[in-house]
């Protein structure tokens, strides 16, 4: 039987180690070191060692367990249990020296989320939880916010910086949404904005276009601090499809119902 506290207690210390590396390597980081995936898709040898370094130290928590990693660290696979690991979400920021970036590691048993850490580097902020705990923050838990209309709501998003296939469609909500909330706001790291909505600063969170290891401890998080989150089809297949829409649990129809009328033209 797991003890999914207890795992999640060495997680956060893998998570706090990979980020004081990240921490420190930003305070000497040249733009020379940069390398492109794509379109946008920036990547340096701090991600990559921050990656290496914490599949090695997983792989001692769950021998058999497998890798889901943005860089590729490691491609197994496992049967029952599967890490899924951003090293550097907010990469962009990293290389810009934005302080908004963060370590996200996720354990997916079978098809259940049951561990999530979100480690913010130069916030010194770890939220994180595990199956049917409570959510928390640095040992205190956390709460989504009481607010229950969009009117009274701060919401956070992201922008596509390579899939511009549904831009338009994508401005069109923007749009929307920035008339009917309080604000909105783009930190550019989507573990970030999903934990910000956890812990109540952001009341609703959106985007599209994601990836598993850019939000799947956050949506754990998001859950057990009494949020929930769903795709733009309003189902539960976030993970896979990487369209999230994350909010307090009050705020959810009438968000999702602008969504349901942009990208499907019904009322």
């Amino acid at each position: 039987m797991i003890n999914y506290q207890a795992l999640c207690e060495q997680v956060i210390e893998i998570a706090k180690k990979a980020g004081q590396f990240i921490g420190t390597e930003s305070a000497n980081f040249s733009s020379s070191k940069i390398e492109y995936k794509g379109l946008n898709d920036m990547v340096s040898y701090v991600d990559k060692t921050a990656e290496a370094m914490i599949v090695e130290a997983l792989s001692q928590l769950l021998p058999a367990a497998g890798f889901i990693a943005e860089e590729g660290t490691s491609n197994k696979v496992g049967e029952e249990f599967n890490w899924i690991i951003d090293p550097l979400d907010g990469t962009t920021n990293f290389i810009h020296g934005i302080p908004a970036f963060a370590v996200s590691i996720a354990l997916k048993q079978y098809d259940e989320l049951v561990v999530g850490v979100v480690y913010e580097v130069k916030q010194n902020e770890c939220f994180y939880a595990w199956k049917n705990s409570k959510a928390y923050l640095n040992g205190n838990e956390i709460r989504v916010s009481d607010n229950k209309d969009l009117a009274s709501s701060l919401v956070a998003t992201g922008f596509p910086y390579y899939d511009f296939s549904r831009q338009d469609d994508y401005m069109s909500l923007f749009t929307t949404v920035m008339q009917k909330c309080h604000g909105l706001r783009r930190i550019g790291a989507a573990s970030v904005d999903m934990v910000y909505t956890a812990c109540g600063r952001f009341d609703a969170y959106f985007e599209y276009n994601l990836k598993p290891w850019d939000i799947a401890a956050g949506l754990l998080i998001v859950q057990q601090a009494g949020g929930e989150y769903f795709d733009f089809d309003g189902g539960k297949k976030a993970l896979e499809s990487g369209d999230i829409v994350a909010t307090n649990g009050k705020v959810s129809e009438e968000l999702n119902a602008i969504i349901h009328n942009v990208f499907n033209n019904k009322a």
